[in-house]
């Protein structure tokens, strides 16, 4: 089954309600340069409860440009499990075995075409990848904006590489309209939301987090 990961979270009670209502991820972005961002000590109090539920998501940083040594010890902070590097991170960050990230992160890809697409998976694609980990995401492209774009991707090219790459998590203009259709087309290990289940961003809508959570777990 396709897994979802619930993005852009800044409060306990969307949060929680995204883990009752199947999450498999909980996505915290740790760039100021965001209006969905979060201070790690507020990441850290709601990483805190979370853990201590029935159910627990993985816990995920989203990084843009920060150094090795500065993730990882934000994510000691926060309790996170995995870090998302959405910038223009090295590869040796992720594949190196001296790596302070080294099985804990993987990166965010925001090609212009399905070969750079193709050349960027083979520079960051992880040696060895646990099986409830994704291996890389495919976001969509945008000049300026480091993801949240509200724009939908190529999903013929992204089936493609779905197909290369079983680990790889779909992102881009995903709502809960649209995902089903998105996850027959693609076939992706996981999908990614966090302004498709908004009220305001990083205030979610528990009724279209919920919708969108469902219609991932029936489109198959």
């Amino acid at each position: 089954m396709t897994r979802v990961k619930i993005c852009g979270l800044t409060n306990l009670a969307d949060a929680l309600a995204a883990a009752a209502a199947g999450a498999d991820y909980l996505g915290f972005i740790l760039w100021p340069g965001s209006p969905r961002a979060i201070q790690p000590a507020a990441a850290a109090a709601i990483c805190q409860t979370v853990r201590q539920q029935d159910r627990r998501p993985l816990l995920v940083g989203v990084f843009v440009n920060a150094s090795g040594a500065e993730m990882a010890a934000t994510m000691e902070q926060c309790g996170l499990d995995l870090a998302q590097l959405h910038g223009e991170e090295v590869p040796a960050l992720i594949g190196d075995p001296a790596s302070p990230l080294y099985g804990r992160a993987y990166k965010a890809l925001r090609p212009t075409s399905l070969a750079e697409a193709e050349a960027e998976a083979e520079w960051y694609l992880p040696p060895l990848r646990q099986p409830n980990h994704p291996a890389l995401l495919l976001d969509t492209y945008h000049p300026q904006l480091r993801g949240g774009t509200g724009q939908a991707g190529d999903w013929r090219a992204a089936a493609r590489l779905a197909a290369q790459i079983p680990g790889l998590m779909l992102a881009g203009g995903l709502t809960p309209t649209n995902v089903a259709a998105a996850v027959q087309q693609v076939r992706p290990f996981a999908v990614d939301v966090a302004g498709g289940v908004e009220q305001t961003p990083g205030i979610k809508n528990h009724d279209a987090l919920r919708a969108f959570i469902h219609a991932v777990q029936t489109a198959l």
